[in-house]
């Protein structure tokens, strides 16, 4: 497609170009030349080449799945707070998704152990929110394990160009793959396992030990039900303890509030 300008009237127009449109119409000039053909009365005209859409949008974003695994304990949500928050301070549309079971901390907030929080929508399924996901360029997945789509649902959105960052445990109480979470793996541009520090010896950690005796794989709690531990102490099998009261911390809202 292409604009036919005086010379003059041109060279003022350039001028007035901002640097961000530069960048989004330097790639896309095809001819830039002196034509006196097209010409009345020979004036000069400078022809410019360029794909009229690409100076109001750029170019369409590359989608990517970026997957956070670790233990209980070990800064999951923590990771997936910054990581979400570097994208807002980008100016994206950002969604994060929380698993509306999980009520340890906050309702309506995805929030750290020690209480760091930042607005979610609540789900049970994803599949449920691509109306909502559609209108956002980067979402986050909080507690990905328990999600029975989380795998499909993030394949979906990264091929519709969406960026997807999925925090969740890589493995159970028992040291098992963790419904199908681990099928990210070979789908992800990036993975990354965090680990904690073992409760019992300050090792570092990368397991998950539950305190008590129940053997259902989603039980969800804290400080109260679970430990992170080392290999070590993993195989330690002390008698079921009295579980611990939660852990007091204020809350603290992180950036800002995410619309549902």
């Amino acid at each position: 497609m292409f604009e036919f300008l005086p010379a003059r009237a041109f060279a003022k127009n350039w001028r007035e170009l901002k640097p961000t449109t530069l960048n989004l119409v330097l790639p896309t000039v095809l001819h830039l030349f002196i034509n006196k053909r097209h010409c009345s009365n020979h004036k000069k005209m400078l022809i410019l080449g360029y794909d009229n859409g690409n100076l109001n949008n750029s170019s369409p974003q590359k989608g990517q799945i970026q997957v956070i695994f670790g233990p209980m304990f070990s800064g999951k949500t923590t990771e997936l707070i910054r990581r979400m928050r570097r994208y807002q301070i980008a100016k994206h549309k950002c969604l994060i998704v929380k698993y509306a079971k999980d009520v340890r901390y906050d309702a309506d907030n995805i929030a750290t152990h020690d209480r760091q929080c930042l607005s979610a929508v609540c789900a049970t399924t994803l599949t449920d929110l691509k109306s909502v996901a559609s209108n956002y360029s980067v979402i986050g997945i909080d507690e990905g394990q328990f999600f029975p789509d989380t795998v499909s649902f993030a394949e979906e959105m990264a091929n519709d160009g969406k960026i997807v960052i999925v925090a969740a445990l890589d493995g159970t109480f028992q040291r098992k793959a963790f419904g199908d979470i681990l099928q990210l793996v070979p789908l992800a541009e990036s993975v990354i396992k965090l680990t904690a520090v073992c409760m019992l010896c300050f090792d570092e950690a990368s397991f998950t030990k539950r305190i008590g005796t129940e053997t259902q794989v989603e039980v969800i709690g804290g400080t109260d039900k679970y430990m992170a531990v080392c290999r070590k102490c993993y195989k330690l099998d002390p008698k079921p303890t009295t579980p611990k009261k939660q852990d007091n911390y204020d809350i603290t809202y992180v950036g800002e509030n995410i619309p549902s």
